[in-house]
């Protein structure tokens, strides 16, 4: 990922480099204290992230993100600043960025926020590339890759595309779509040449991989308990005790976080993949 810096205090730039270059897939391509300036380096470097402030002499934070999101939409941006106004940050967000980052400045919410963007980013782009397999497939390998998009879209927005155990979750899943078998009614000890380990060890790295998307879900109902996402995805693929549960736990309400059961994962990773 290749980022951008702009902020009229030299300080600021100089934290958020060391904060972002600790990452050895993060460079900073580029950083200015002058918004007109950063404005033609964008254009000429085109990053894939942008940190910028909000409030700069000659052109704020918020007419900068529109100019560039009118020539190059696929440039992210995150918002810096000090200010609290709703209405800002509201402008902030139809601008086009993705998210705020508050200062002072807060090196753990930094990484997290960066992160969350370059995780978009990369789901993003590997869609677009199943995309563009679909399009040169022929019928059932696009059936295929068709099932492959939906399934990694889905545990993308978990979260989980990172974790090993996902691997055997997408293999399976495919397989099941393929034969129409239901999870309860397969027999892992047939899929041992299939996924090339016993099937306890692939039990345990599923678990491990569903119990990331649990915790992944449960922070997302903690930061906005009406987003669609998290009502779809907390009812279909897990019991919504259990993510209430882990949410609870999460908020320090209790000792013990949720449940994860594989077959209502798989049960309900093939009924959003059905879903026409």
């Amino acid at each position: 990922m290749k980022f951008y810096i702009i902020d009229d205090d030299i300080n600021i730039v100089r934290i958020l480099t060391m904060i972002i270059e600790e990452n050895n897939f993060f460079e900073i391509i580029g950083s200015s204290c002058d918004a007109k300036v950063a404005f033609n380096d964008i254009l000429l470097f085109k990053p894939d992230i942008v940190l910028v402030d909000l409030l700069m002499p000659e052109m704020d934070g918020n007419v900068l993100v529109k100019k560039i999101k009118n020539l190059k939409p696929d440039i992210y941006f995150i918002m810096i600043s000090k200010v609290l106004d709703s209405e800002l940050r509201a402008d902030s967000y139809e601008a086009g960025i993705e998210f705020f980052i508050n200062k002072p400045i807060n090196k753990i919410e930094v990484q997290k926020v960066i992160s969350k963007v370059a995780e978009k980013i990369e789901m993003g782009n590997t869609l677009s590339n199943i995309k563009k397999m679909l399009k040169t497939s022929n019928k059932s390998e696009k059936d295929e890759n068709k099932n492959l998009m939906k399934i990694k879209h889905i545990v993308g927005m978990l979260g989980m595309l990172g974790e090993k155990g996902t691997n055997d979750i997408i293999k399976i899943c495919l397989y099941l779509l393929e034969n129409d078998k239901s999870f309860t009614k397969c027999d892992l000890d047939s899929l041992n040449g299939y996924l090339g380990d016993s099937p306890n060890i692939v039990k345990q790295r599923m678990r491990r991989a569903i119990k990331c998307g649990l915790t992944n879900i449960a922070n997302l109902g903690i930061e906005n308990y009406d987003d669609d996402t998290f009502h779809i995805y907390a009812n279909v693929l897990f019991d919504f005790a259990s993510v209430k549960a882990e949410m609870d736990y999460i908020n320090h309400k209790r000792k013990v976080g949720g449940k994860i059961s594989i077959n209502k994962f798989f049960e309900g990773l093939i009924l959003k993949c059905q879903d026409n």
